[in-house]
């Protein structure tokens, strides 16, 4: 049954809920930056487009507030192509140094774009390529089918023809030799910095094949090591290395690829396994 009028104005009156008012702005917090004079950078990208072959190369600027973009080199890539140039091409994925494939070279080094971060220095431009010494298939796309067929002649995957029915065990020293290879992501910034590679690229297997050759090589669960160093005896495909270590100082994963190069020659020399606790 329905309580009538009267019943309804007896009842105890609750306290309403404070009111929101829409035209009092102050009542809200204001972001940082909105206080921030404007800190404008620029940003010289690499641009190429293969359905216009006539045209040239050439470097495309573009001027980004830092205080309205995040604070990676990816961060900055992905605003101007959101709003200003959706012409502009690049790979990218992860955002988190997993994937590799933001790999470009940034102010003369190789490295992920997801993990450089941008200069905070609004008079010194940021110059971006892509990676140095491939062919180009877009802006800052490399083409990197040569970089895979080489990783793949390397037959990355453990090769054992008589597993055993459980767990495949290992002790903890033998696990340890893996240490700094096994967490290559493949983004070819080592391979692309080394001279070598750059000159040589149709032999020469380069840092990043080379690091994960000798990853199944000094893995104590596969049994065709022997097999696999027959395959880099020869003058290219492993001693075309000359030890720059361009390499290991442009990794963006802090990884020695020339350390396990030359841990590899060592072992392939001396026929013996190297006692190494990682690379």
């Amino acid at each position: 049954m329905m309580r009538s009028t009267s019943a309804l104005r007896a009842l105890p009156r609750m306290p309403l809920a404070r009111g929101l008012s829409s035209t009092a702005s102050s009542s809200f917090a204001q972001p940082a930056e909105a206080s921030k004079p404007a800190a404008v950078k620029s940003f010289k990208i690499y641009r190429w487009n293969p359905d216009t072959p006539a045209e040239k190369p050439k470097m495309q600027e573009y001027k980004v507030d830092l205080n309205q973009c995040g604070p990676m080199m990816l961060d900055a890539l992905i605003k101007i192509k959101n709003e200003m140039d959706p012409t502009l091409t690049f790979r990218r994925s992860c955002r988190e140094g997993i994937c590799g494939s933001c790999a470009m070279n940034i102010d003369g080094v190789n490295t992920l774009a997801c993990l450089c971060r941008i200069d905070k220095d609004t008079a010194k431009p940021a110059k971006v390529y892509p990676l140095p010494h491939m062919y180009v298939v877009k802006d800052l796309v490399p083409d990197l089918t040569l970089f895979y067929k080489q990783y793949k002649s390397i037959e990355p995957y453990l090769k054992n023809d008589n597993p055993p029915t459980k767990e495949f065990y290992q002790s903890q020293e033998d696990r340890k030799k893996l240490d700094g290879m096994y967490e290559c992501i493949l983004c070819a910034c080592c391979s692309t910095s080394c001279p070598s590679y750059w000159w040589n690229q149709d032999q020469y297997l380069g840092p990043a094949v080379l690091m994960q050759a000798y990853r199944w090589i000094a893995d104590s669960r596969d049994a065709y090591t022997d097999e696999r160093m027959d395959r880099l005896q020869n003058n290219m495909s492993l001693y075309r290395c000359h030890t720059i270590m361009n390499c290991s100082r442009t990794c963006p994963k802090g990884l020695n690829p020339g350390r396990a190069i030359a841990l590899m020659k060592l072992e392939m020399a001396t026929g013996a396994p190297v006692k190494h606790q990682g690379v």
